[in-house]
């Protein structure tokens, strides 16, 4: 591990903690729900070792990258948007991208927004299911899973009625 190399880079207006090892073609790892940079660090020891410079950031709100206040910052377009600023900071045209749960949510959308920047994806645990634009992502995992789902568990709600022990 003392190999990987961390920093900090400002990337669409906040602090970005990034690991990176290796030297090559580029391969981004974007972590999952409650992870870090860390769940992928066998992956970028590895990577590095078969000739790929291998990224693995900590996403907007976790870990070492900054957290913004607002609810509104955490959208798709923002966290895309700071790892595009990121490989601009890195000087990368195009990566290989690697998702997991939460990450691999945010590589579908990197691949809608930027298909120009991605030279393949690997998804791991999440298909790409389009959203319907007339219902609320929550409400359809709270109807076809429960409000036991993790997902739902982490949700305020206004009424109290929904609230279980």
């Amino acid at each position: 591990m003392e190999k990987i190399q961390h920093k900090n880079v400002t990337v669409n207006g906040i602090k970005m903690h990034v690991a990176e090892i290796g030297e090559g073609p580029a391969v981004l790892f974007l972590h999952g729900f409650p992870e870090l940079w860390y769940s992928w660090r066998h992956q970028l020891l590895y990577f590095s070792n078969k000739g790929y410079r291998a990224i693995a950031p900590d996403l907007r709100g976790y870990g070492d990258t900054e957290i913004p206040s607002e609810i509104s910052s955490y959208t798709a377009f923002h966290i895309v948007g700071d790892l595009i600023a990121l490989l601009d900071i890195l000087d990368l045209e195009k990566v290989f991208l690697v998702g997991h749960d939460w990450g691999a949510l945010i590589a579908w959308f990197f691949c809608l927004f930027r298909p120009d920047r991605i030279k393949a994806l690997v998804n791991l645990s999440c298909e790409l299911r389009p959203r319907n634009p007339l219902r609320k992502p929550i409400d359809c995992l709270r109807e076809l899973l429960g409000d036991d789902y993790y997902m739902c568990r982490f949700q305020v709600f206004s009424h109290s009625s929904r609230l279980t022990s």
